[in-house]
């Protein structure tokens, strides 16, 4: 206790003595037994009361032992079952877990992983999936104080995320890996990958294109093979050695009948080849006989048209011309969808015969847009043009429900051009994007869609289109995403009838089971999205040995189903909104293909990258000796000693507040008794 509150209790000592002394004995001729007890009652209540004024306290010291954090993370997943003895495995983990000197210098922690972490020390090796570097990063956000030491069991094949080699940990983290598997390089001949459509047309041919890799020094020749629902339609010969380890196929199939068309690509195994898992690929194709006819309609060349036509074609479901006024014209029974760009008078017949046929049609305005013919020729919009030419930066409406634009984005996105002029939007409209105009965000529309029942139309008030889908490849590496909303679009203005008030999302085909997931929008009366929707999916697998049913769960704009455990098969579906008792069904494949079977061999040179980076060192499963006698002499993990301060009241205020109340209760009653009130 510091010596000025001892000074503070010494003074509260005298200033109640004093106050009491004054009350009860200065000039005071009253003595006797009472007298006293009531002067000692009063000098604890005003001794308790200065007390809680100046709440003397004293510090305490409580030592304690600081250790290191030891991490035991262990690969779950099945490249490492197939190469150890599961009993065996466990056993030496437990051994490093019961160790007594790894307890007296260690907090002992047990992990596991395949595409996410888990905190157990149940391990089955049955994860199709391996994500080392996840797994690394949260041990490091976990573990982001004090010195901490991960043992890594790993083949050191990943199958998923960013490239762990690369990661930046926390300089006070160690990695020590340990290599589980066999580290000999066998000889091996595998496809690495197939690039095919997810749609072709009926009496087409669609592309396949296959990449085979060889590992080994010798000279070989084999045969790859495509066969098309067990029936094959092409082969080839391919030769190898030590510098011509890598080549490509590139087959063109036809398709013959309508349907999901499962095609798989093998090569021949090798005689001394230890992974025949990766000899064959498969993937799937699913074969139609209808294909949209768009024309674009323009009478000047445009980096826009190019754009366009890629975009729209980018699906082989649809087939783009590029035609004048009059030429259109002609051909307009033959034409599914038009796309007028920067109209003018020339396109006077044209309207007239697409106002009376009802087709889709999506106009894009610019600079060189004829305004006075346009307001008059038809009457979904009108503009006045003030002949002023101005930049217009998109401002994306996420309040847009027409279609699904969840993982559409903006970013960075250049403006269009068009002149300047206030917009009247007449018929009923839903707007896609607003315009910005040199920083200011206006309620004005810059990309619109009308959703009428017997025709839907849209509107782009900007020319230069073309930059968008560029900035989405600098953006992505892709042109996908851009490419995804003008499908989208189109889908829309060549659809007939109402609006569907439950619209759902999905592949076809999911080559892996942890990619199976379903979307679906639902919509009020108003088309505008309804959060408070409950949704549920039936799948049943065809072969009638699966059925389950489970919600759909809210996730931002859209409602999601994670299939993600299910097995491997066709399985039809349905998803209901329910009160209304609307339904939407469909069909799906999952593939039967696991990325962790097609890896033998561990890749003991990366992780020993990874440990040099993080401060540790590579052993090897056979032999943990050397890891544990490194654990045990390491100097970075000695236990500290470290004290912790506890500063605590010397009296509780309470029992000073209790004490104040009795003291004053029993003079008052005393003096109540003796007739001293």
């Amino acid at each position: 206790m510091e010596i000025l509150t001892v000074l503070w209790i010494v003074l509260a000592i005298l200033a109640a003595s004093a106050i009491v002394y004054y009350q009860y004995f200065y000039k005071n001729s009253r003595k006797g037994s009472t007298h006293k007890i009531l002067a000692g009652l009063r000098f604890c209540t005003l001794l308790a009361a200065f007390l809680l004024l100046i709440n003397p306290k004293f510090t305490t010291n409580e030592y304690f032992l600081e250790k290191a954090n030891l991490v035991l993370l262990t690969d779950n997943s099945s490249s490492i079952g197939n190469v150890v003895d599961q009993d065996a495995f466990l056993s030496k983990l437990q051994n490093l877990v019961n160790d007594q000197d790894l307890i007296d210098r260690f907090d002992i922690a047990q992990y596991s992983f395949g595409s996410q972490l888990d905190y157990n020390d149940s391990l089955n090796f049955d994860k199709k999936n391996s994500n080392l570097a996840v797994a690394l990063e949260k041990i490091d956000e976990i573990y982001s104080n004090g010195a901490t030491a991960i043992v890594m069991f790993s083949d050191g094949n990943q199958t998923l995320g960013r490239d762990y080699e690369f990661l930046d940990l926390d300089s006070e983290i160690s990695v020590n890996s340990v290599v589980v598997g066999d580290t000999t390089q066998y000889e091996d001949i595998a496809i690495s990958y197939i690039n095919c459509n997810l749609y072709a047309f009926l009496n087409n041919q669609f592309p396949v294109e296959a990449s085979i890799n060889y590992t080994g020094q010798g000279e070989i020749s084999k045969n790859v093979t495509i066969s098309m629902n067990g029936k094959t339609i092409f082969r080839q010969r391919l030769d190898f050695d030590g510098d011509n380890n890598s080549q490509t196929i590139n087959a063109l199939l036809e398709a013959k009948s309508v349907g999901v068309k499962n095609i798989v690509v093998q090569i021949e195994n090798l005689p001394t080849e230890k992974n025949t898992f990766n000899n064959k690929r498969e993937v799937a194709i699913e074969v139609i006989d209808e294909k949209t006819k768009v024309a674009i309609v323009s009478n000047m060349p445009h980096p826009d048209i190019g754009a366009l036509k890629k975009s729209i074609e980018s699906n082989e479901q649809r087939q783009v011309s590029i035609k004048t006024p009059d030429k259109a014209l002609k051909e307009i029974d033959d034409t599914d969808l038009f796309i007028l760009y920067q109209p003018t008078g020339n396109f006077r017949p044209l309207y007239n015969r697409i106002n009376k046929s009802g087709v889709g049609v999506l106009t894009i305005a610019g600079t060189k847009t004829d305004w006075n013919f346009l307001n008059n020729i038809q009457d979904k919009f009108s503009k006045e043009n003030f002949n002023q030419t101005e930049d217009i930066l998109p401002v994306l409406n996420k309040a847009f429900r027409v279609f699904g634009i969840s993982d559409f984005s903006i970013e960075n996105f250049p403006p269009l051009m068009d002149n300047l002029g206030d917009i009247e939007l007449k018929a009923t409209h839903d707007i896609l994007m607003f315009q910005r105009i040199k920083g200011v965000d206006l309620d004005k529309p810059l990309f619109s869609v009308f959703n009428e029942s017997s025709k839907k139309e849209a509107v782009v008030f900007g020319e230069n289109i073309w930059r968008w889908r560029v900035q989405t490849y600098r953006n992505t590496q892709n042109f996908e995403i851009f490419d995804e909303l003008i499908g989208k679009l189109m889908v829309f203005l060549t659809s007939d009838g109402r609006k569907s008030r439950l619209e759902v999302e999905h592949k076809l085909i999911f080559e892996n089971s942890s990619d199976a997931k379903i979307r679906a929008y639902s919509f009020d009366e108003s088309y505008n999205f309804d959060p408070n929707s409950s949704l549920t999916i039936q799948c049943s697998a065809k072969n009638g040995s699966f059925t389950r049913e489970l919600p759909m769960l809210l996730k931002g704009g859209y409602f999601e189903a994670d299939l993600s455990d299910f097995p491997s098969g066709e399985y039809s579906f349905t998803v209901t909104k329910k009160i209304e008792n609307t339904s939407h069904s469909g069909s799906f494949r999952i593939l039967e293909y696991n990325p962790e079977n097609l890896l033998f061999s561990a890749n003991y040179k990366k992780l020993q990258r990874l440990s040099k980076r993080a401060n540790g060192e590579v052993f090897y499963f056979d032999n943990l000796a050397p890891l544990r006698e490194k654990l045990v002499a390491s100097t970075q993990f000695i236990p500290v000693q470290k004290s912790r301060q506890n500063v605590v009241s010397l009296i509780d205020f309470r029992v000073l507040l209790g004490l104040i109340a009795v003291t004053l209760a029993l003079e008052w009653f005393l003096r109540k008794y003796n007739g001293l009130i």
